[in-house]
């Protein structure tokens, strides 16, 4: 896509396959099977399969070993595959429950060969310790080289199973919450209404007509200096982003939340992680060429980095963060009039929060981060619906997802201005975040806490994604006379501005 870092990286959005080739050892059989792995998108309904272009005589494959391991509990799907596979059908995923439990089988019976040719082994080390004969002493050098050959082997097996294992098992969703509709978009159940839709005795204007009119943005420009889905902000609509950054940090601060400015370039892994396919055929992400990172799509993906491969002390949950980030995204086949403007852009500004808290704790505080969403809002004065959204609009890492869409009336439709989802452990589980509950029977002297660790839950959900936030302020607060009224919670943050006036266009 041509845009040039300063070190002469170049962004750009390539599906990579995660296939390689077999090696043709004889000793391996189990590296001649083939085995064609799946790479779903970042949204578990997309499912897009990646096949490595043929490379080997014999057209055979295995799994890339995966650069990370998620702890994910192998012995629980394969105890409720019925329900695994039920929740994988219901949110249109490809991944294939079957091969993970039947990798899973494999996996445990070469670990068990494994284990009683290690046994034997030590019995050959221990019987060569003794007084033998020379005769006596060659027959157990010979037993002992053939039980090491084959345990190479089988150790390669186990290898590569446990790599196949971990690749088709990151693949599977989380779990649903039951009371999650099942089915596509239009099966998504309205939780509540909020407001009513204003009423103009004008013809109303969409938002971009309202930027061009007050001199407040400029896409023209931007599309020759970046391309399109690209945008100027000017004048007030500075003024309008920076004042709802601040009032969407401030007012979460408020309740508790620590503020963070995050970086906005992280690891593949931490994407990949969080449940987002950096490089899958319809990714969102932008990937930086001949290196291992990518832009951040959200603040979601910097914020659960930050307590990566870590315990927690249970005293210190839950964790609240609000953050402040850059997002970028590729809006892969995004096209039509409701992508027009600033509603669906490559760059833009979001205040997000995040929750790492205790697994009992997360379906409460999924409702205050709805409930958060819905008050700043209200606030403002937005007429706008929450949505329980259906199984097939999860994304992967989604046990349940809340969205609210608000009233555009320049685009005569609601529209998303947030989400929010409960996650449960299926980000931590990837990330190593851990908590250590606290014991009521003290340590014994000398040794540390035998409590066993348990992963946290991780919740998300959008406070502000300012140009959506825009749009809405813009359609609904428009005046006949052409001027924009500043809603009052705003205007402090805005150097006391109450309205956004036309400007007289000077023409040469």
């Amino acid at each position: 896509m041509g845009l040039k870092l300063c070190l002469s990286s170049t962004l750009k959005f390539s599906p990579i396959s995660i296939l390689r080739p077999i090696s043709q050892s004889t000793k391996n059989p189990l590296r001649r099977s083939l085995l064609l792995v799946r790479a779903l998108s970042a949204d578990a309904a997309a499912g897009t399969t990646t096949i490595a272009p043929d490379t080997t005589p014999d057209d055979f494959r295995v799994a890339k070993a995966p650069q990370w391991k998620a702890a994910i509990d192998f012995k629980w799907i394969r105890e409720n595959k019925e329900a695994v596979a039920a929740n994988v059908k219901n949110r249109n995923s490809n991944a294939n429950i079957d091969l993970v439990v039947e990798l899973y089988d494999k996996l445990m019976n070469v670990q068990k060969e494994v284990e009683g040719l290690r046994a034997e082994r030590n019995v050959v080390a221990n019987r060569m310790k003794g007084k033998l004969e020379p005769s006596e002493r060659q027959k157990l050098v010979e037993e002992g080289k053939n039980l090491k050959e084959r345990l190479v082997t089988l150790e390669e097996d186990l290898l590569n199973l446990t790599d196949e294992l971990q690749q088709e098992a990151q693949c599977v969703p989380n779990m649903t919450h039951p009371d999650v509709p099942v089915g596509g978009e239009d099966c998504s159940s309205i939780r509540k209404m909020v407001g009513k839709a204003s009423e103009f005795s004008f013809s109303v204007k969409d938002h971009v007509q309202l930027g061009k009119d007050l001199n407040i943005f400029d896409f023209d420009a931007a599309a020759e200096v970046s391309g399109s889905k690209f945008y100027y902000l000017k004048n007030e609509a500075v003024m309008l982003e920076m004042g709802l950054i601040n009032w969407a940090v401030s007012e979460v601060m408020k309740r508790g939340f620590t503020p963070l400015i995050t970086p906005e370039i992280v690891r593949s892994s931490v994407v990949e992680k969080c449940g987002f396919q950096p490089r899958g055929t319809n990714t969102q992400v932008y990937s930086i060429e001949g290196s291992d990172q990518c832009l951040i799509g959200t603040a979601e993906i910097p914020v659960g980095g930050i307590h990566m491969d870590s315990i927690i002390p249970e005293s210190s949950l839950p964790l609240k963060y609000v953050a402040f980030s850059h997002c970028f995204r590729t809006e892969a086949g995004a096209a039509g009039a409701a992508t027009r403007g600033l509603y669906r852009v490559h760059q833009f500004s979001k205040v997000e929060m995040f929750i790492l808290c205790r697994p009992e704790e997360s379906n409460s505080f999924h409702e205050e981060l709805i409930e958060i969403e819905e008050e700043l809002f209200s606030s403002l004065g937005l007429h706008f619906k929450t949505i329980d959204m259906a199984t097939q609009d999860l994304g992967a890492p989604a046990y349940r997802k809340f969205d609210v869409e608000a009233w555009m009336p320049g685009l005569g439709r609601y529209g998303e201005i947030s989400s929010a989802s409960n996650c449960t452990d299926y980000q931590s589980r990837r990330l190593g975040i851990r908590y250590r509950p606290e014991s009521s029977i003290p340590p014994k002297k000398g040794k540390g806490s035998s409590t066993p660790t348990r992963f946290v839950h991780t919740l998300n959900a959008t406070a502000c994604a300012v140009p959506r936030m825009i749009i809405c302020l813009l359609e609904n607060y428009q005046q006949e006379d052409g001027s924009v009224v500043i809603p009052e919670p705003l205007r402090r943050f805005m150097g006391g501005l109450e309205i956004i006036t036309p400007k007289i266009q000077i023409r040469c």
